[in-house]
Formats: C-alpha cells, structure tokens, sequence
C-alpha cells in the first residue's frame, strides 16, 4: 500500500538551486478535496518569484512549488460528488503541484477531454484564469483593438486567443522568432523596445502588459487613460501610474475553450530546478511544464 509521495519543495529562499525531490507522507484529502495523482505541473513566473522570496513570504516550514496540474483522481474526501476514481482533471491547487500526488479542490477542477495530452492541459488553469480576469476588467468588447505585451507568454497567449474569438482585434510584441506562429493565431505581431508606438498597425483600445518591462508609462498614452490598461507583472508601475494590477486564484474550473498554449518545454519532476531556471531566462513560446509520469509509483 502507498504510503508516501515525491515532492519538489525548499526550505529557504534562494535560486533553483534550493528545489529538491523529497519523500513526504501520502496526503490525504479532506471534506470537499481529492488528492490528484499528478501526470504534469504548469511552471509559472509566481512559483520562482515565491520561491525567491521576491514576494516577501516568510517560510516556518518546507513549502512545495506548482499552482497548476493534471492527473488522474485516486482518492476523493468526504462530501465530493461528481467525481469518480481514475477521472481525468485538470485545475488550480494551492500549492505543490509539482509532486507525484498533490490535493485539490473538487470544486476547481475540469474534466480533461481527450484531445488535451496531460501536459497541454497542465499548461492552461494559471493562463487562462489570469487572462480572463485581466480581459473582464478591460471590458474589451467587439471589435476593439487590444495591445498584449509578451503575447507569445502563456497570459498572453490565452489572453490573444479569448480576445479573438470574441470578436476583437488584437496586435501582441514578441520575439521575431515567434512571429510566424502569432499571425497563424490571428494576431498582429509586433517586435517589442525602442520605436514600439511607430511600429504598431494604429491604434489601440486596451493594453493587457504581461511583461513587466516598463511599458506602462507608453501604454497608459496608447489607451488614452490608465482605466484602459491593466498589468499582472508591474505592481509598482501600476500604482506610480494609477493603472490596475490585477492578482487573484481560480474561484471555479478552467473555462478553457478557444485556447490551446503550446509547450515551451517539459521537464522531468526530478529535474524541477532546471524548469525554473529555464522559467526565469523567459523569452519562451508558450508554457513550460514538469512531468511527474515517470516518478509516479507503478
């Protein structure tokens, strides 16, 4: 009988370095949870930010790494209906994803259809819910122009994706390298730095910046005010600007139609301080993800 699990955790704030595979008592899942055994974890700026301690958190004890996952349900805690042992999810967890067996609330978790492998499902709980929330606060409507900054990111991919299908217009900055595959999208794609404005198609409506590389300032003059412009990676921008910074965790399961968000990269579980170093160099296409297949006890 399984009485353990393997989880990437640190027990201080420092550099990829600090992550490391450890065997933790099996969780158990309580009133209204299930515990996942864990195919793949998404691998988000916020996870090496934590770890870092760039977000100020102070650690009282060793914390596990991963807000995002898919897998198959293998225990299920009191008061859950609706889900069966061996189902197929995806969704948002609390925290150690990147685990062989992580806990989650039913009530956030999706059924993973069959035409999503489990790391392209891994990849969308974290993108599409951010990107969701940023596109309801812009109250972007029908044939607007939205402006993505880092489009090729998985934000701003889901982001550009949703934005399409309802109706808008939406011109992103990129890498050249990325360009082919944004219009194949049905983005405008634009190359990010020095001379942005002169090489936008016209102008815009919306700004979501999903960079953080100080394109606030020119952002709030393209949207003609700071109520048209919204950034989830400049805090400090936000608030010298009076431009919203918009943070938050699922409330529901991932509406995920309309969006697909390629894998950047996919790294084995034992190999989590690589997937954050390679998070932390960015400039990337798409979503970077562990896979926790091959640790998984058989």
């Amino acid at each position: 009988m399984l009485v353990t699990a393997q989880a990437a955790r640190y027990r201080a704030h420092g550099g990829p370095e600090v992550l490391a595979l450890e065997e933790i008592p099996l969780p158990q899942p309580g009133p209204g949870q299930v515990r996942i055994a864990v195919r793949a974890a998404g691998v988000n700026p916020i996870d090496w930010k934590l770890r870092s301690g760039l977000m100020g958190t102070t650690l009282g004890e060793p914390q596990g790494t991963g807000l995002e996952l898919a897998g198959t349900i293998d225990a299920i805690g009191p008061g859950v209906t609706g889900w069966r042992l061996g189902d197929p999810v995806f969704g948002q967890v609390e925290g150690g994803a990147a685990a062989t067996h992580a806990i989650a609330d039913a009530s956030l978790l999706t059924a993973k259809p069959d035409d999503l492998t489990y790391e392209e499902a891994a990849a969308l709980p974290v993108a599409v819910e951010t990107a969701r929330r940023a596109l309801a606060g812009l109250g972007l409507e029908d044939g607007q122009t939205l402006l993505i900054h880092a489009v090729a990111g998985g934000v701003g991919l889901a982001a550009a994706q949703l934005a399409l299908a309802a109706g808008a217009r939406v011109v992103g900055t990129a890498g050249e390298h990325n360009h082919a595959f944004l219009r194949g999208l049905g983005v405008h794609p634009v190359t990010y730095g020095e001379g942005l404005e002169e090489r936008l198609p016209g102008p815009v409506d919306r700004v979501l910046d999903a960079s953080g590389r100080g394109e606030l300032e020119l952002s709030v003059k393209l949207a003609g005010d700071p109520a048209n412009v919204i950034t989830i990676a400049d805090r400090a921008g936000a608030a010298r600007l009076g431009v919203r910074f918009s943070s938050g965790r699922a409330k529901g399961p991932v509406q995920h139609q309309n969006v697909r968000i390629p894998i950047a990269a996919a790294f084995p579980l034992e190999r989590i301080a690589d997937a954050h170093r390679h998070s932390e160099d960015g400039h990337f296409l798409g979503k970077i993800v562990v896979n926790a297949e091959a640790t998984l006890p058989r």
